[in-house]
C-alpha cells in the first residue's frame, strides 16, 4: 500500500507567506502582491532593508509566528540549513528554488535537504514553486499569465518554462493551480496533483511530466481522481532517446521507453496527449462537463469544405457521426429548405446567415437532437483589417441554442489566429469551451483494458476527447484487475 499523501494544504493555500533571498526572491514577492495575496508577507535579508516595498526581516528568528509556506531562494548549502529551522518552527511547507542536487550529480546533498525538512513538506529543490489563482498566492519567482478565477483546471509538472508558456496561453482555459514538482526529492508529481484535486474547486488535472516518481502513489492518485470524477490528463515527456537524456539532466527524472509509459497511464484511466495544444484543449473540454457520454458527435458548419474537413479529421478515431434522429432531420429541412442536404457532418450553408432566430432554431434543433457533442465550426476574421460584426448572428444564436436546451456544445475554430481571448471567454462564460484547430495530431491507438473500480462491478465506458496519443478509459482504476476494453474518442479540436 502506497503511504498516504502528505497534507500540503498549508503549503498551496497559505494564510502567511515567507521569503528567503535577494535576486529571484525578489520577485515572488512582487508576484505575491501582484496576485493580491491577502495574508502577511515577511521578506527575510540580512542587509535589505525592504524588498519590493515590503519591509525585511534580519532572520528566523524574527517572524512573528510560523509561516504556512516559505519560499527559499538561497544556494544550495544554506538552503539545507534553512528548511532545518522553518521545519523546527512549525512552517506549513517551504519551495527549494535552488539546484545543484541530485541533477548535478549531489545526491548525498539532497538527502540531507530531505532529512533537514523531516515531517515539513518541501516542493524541490530545483524548483520554481507554485501558483494558486483560487485564493492569490504566487510562491513564483518570474512573471506569469495567471488571472483570478473561482474554478478551473490544475497543471502539475516539473519544467518551469513550459508551465510559464501554459500560463500565457490565450485559449479561454481558466486555470486554478500550476504546482512544480522540480526533483521530487520529498513531495512527487503525485502528492501534489492529489493535493489539487481535494479542492473542490478544481475540475480536472494535468500533468506535464519527465518521470512518474513513486509508481504506487501515482496509481492511487488516479484512483482519487476518478473516485472524484476529476479526469487526468497527461503529457509525458521522453518518448525519444534524446528526451529522455534531456529529462535525466533537467530533473534528474527517468523518463522510461514510450510503450511502458504509455500502458501504465492507459492502465490507470489517465488520458495521454503528445503536444501542448492539445493538452489544454483536452483540458479545456473536460473542464465543461467531464468526459463525454459516448462518441456520437454532430458538426455544424455553413460550408461544404469545413463539413468534409470535420468528416476527415475524425477518421481513426472512436467518433460516430450519427444520423440525424428522423424528428430532428424534419425539424432542420423545415427550416433550412429543400437546397440543403441535412446530414453529420452538417453544412447548413448561408441562406440563414444574419437571422438570429432561425440560426438559433436550427442550433436548438440539432442540440436537441441527443448527441453527445454538438461541435459548431466558426471563424471570424481578424479585426484590425476586417469587421467582425456581420458574424455576431453565429455567436448569438450559439450561445442562445446552449441556453434554450442546456445541451454540450463546443466551438471550434480551424486555427487559432480565428478566434480571439475575449470571443473565447464569451463562449466560456456560456459554459461552451471555445476550442481551436480540429486535426488530430496522429490517430489515437486502440485502447487496452482497464482496471475494474471494484470487484463486484464494471466501470461503464466514457468517452474524453483528446487529439493525439494513446486513449484511456475514465473510471477509477484498481490494480491486477482488468475489464473489458474501454474506448476513448478523439473529437475534433
Amino acid at each position: 500500500m502506497p503511504a498516504p499523501a502528505p497534507d500540503l494544504s498549508r503549503l498551496i493555500r497559505p494564510a502567511s507567506v515567507v521569503v528567503l533571498g535577494g535576486g529571484w526572491a525578489e520577485n515572488v514577492v512582487i508576484q505575491l502582491r501582484k496576485a493580491g495575496f491577502s495574508g502577511p508577507i515577511w521578506p527575510i535579508h540580512p542587509r535589505r532593508e525592504a524588498i519590493a516595498g515590503v519591509p525585511c526581516l534580519r532572520s528566523l528568528a524574527d517572524l512573528p509566528a510560523p509561516p504556512d509556506a516559505a519560499f527559499v531562494g538561497v544556494n544550495r548549502e544554506a538552503t539545507v540549513d534553512v528548511v532545518a529551522a522553518l521545519s523546527a518552527m512549525g512552517a506549513g511547507g517551504a519551495v527549494c528554488f535552488a539546484s545543484g542536487f541530485r541533477e548535478a550529480g549531489a545526491d548525498a546533498l539532497q538527502a540531507r535537504l530531505v532529512a533537514a525538512a523531516g515531517p515539513m513538506p518541501i516542493l524541490g529543490p530545483n524548483c520554481y514553486g507554485l501558483l494558486n489563482a483560487l485564493d492569490g498566492v504566487a510562491l513564483w519567482p518570474d512573471q506569469h499569465g495567471l488571472v483570478p478565477v473561482t474554478r478551473g483546471v490544475a497543471i502539475v509538472g516539473q519544467s518551469s518554462n513550459v508551465a510559464i508558456n501554459l500560463t500565457m496561453q490565450r485559449r479561454g482555459l481558466p486555470i486554478a493551480y500550476v504546482l512544480m514538482a522540480g526533483n521530487q526529492a520529498q513531495t512527487g508529481i503525485a502528492d501534489l496533483a492529489t493535493a489539487a484535486l481535494r479542492d473542490p474547486r478544481v475540475t480536472a488535472l494535468g500533468l506535464h511530466v519527465e518521470g512518474f516518481g513513486d509508481i504506487r502513489a501515482f496509481e492511487a492518485m488516479a484512483a482519487e481522481a476518478q473516485a472524484l470524477g476529476k479526469p487526468v490528463v497527461v503529457l509525458k515527456a521522453g518518448r525519444s532517446p534524446a528526451a529522455q537524456a534531456a529529462t535525466l539532466s533537467h530533473s534528474a527524472s527517468l523518463a522510461g521507453g514510450p510503450a511502458v509509459a504509455s500502458a501504465f497511464l492507459q492502465r490507470t484511466g489517465c488520458v495521454e496527449v503528445a503536444g501542448l495544444g492539445p493538452f489544454l484543449e483536452t483540458l479545456k473540454l473536460l473542464h465543461h462537463g467531464g468526459p463525454l457520454r459516448g462518441p456520437q458527435v454532430v458538426s455544424v458548419s455553413c460550408s461544404g469544405g469545413e463539413a468534409s474537413l470535420m468528416a476527415d479529421a475524425a477518421e481513426g478515431t472512436a467518433i460516430r457521426w450519427a444520423p440525424f434522429p428522423p424528428a430532428t432531420a424534419a425539424q432542420l429541412r423545415d427550416i433550412l429548405g429543400p437546397l440543403v442536404t441535412v446530414a453529420n457532418p452538417l453544412d447548413y450553408h448561408t441562406f440563414i446567415w444574419g437571422d438570429t432566430a432561425r440560426m438559433t432554431e436550427t442550433f436548438a434543433a440539432v442540440m436537441a437532437g441527443g448527441f453527445d457533442l454538438s461541435a459548431f465550426v466558426l471563424d471570424l476574421p481578424r479585426p484590425d483589417r476586417c469587421d467582425p460584426a456581420a458574424y455576431r448572428c453565429a455567436v448569438e444564436a450559439i450561445l442562445g441554442a446552449k441556453r434554450r436546451t442546456g445541451g454540450r456544445a463546443a466551438v471550434l475554430s480551424s486555427l487559432p489566429e480565428t478566434i480571439d481571448e475575449d470571443l473565447t471567454a464569451e463562449f466560456e462564460g456560456g459554459a461552451s469551451p471555445s476550442c481551436t484547430g480540429w486535426r488530430p495530431a496522429s490517430p489515437p491507438s486502440t485502447p487496452r483494458s482497464a482496471p475494474a473500480a471494484s470487484g463486484r462491478r464494471a466501470a461503464r465506458p466514457c468517452w474524453v476527447g483528446h487529439r493525439a496519443g494513446p486513449s484511456a478509459p475514465c473510471r477509477r482504476p484498481r490494480p491486477r484487475r482488468r475489464l473489458p476494453p474501454m474506448v476513448c474518442a478523439s473529437p475534433l479540436r
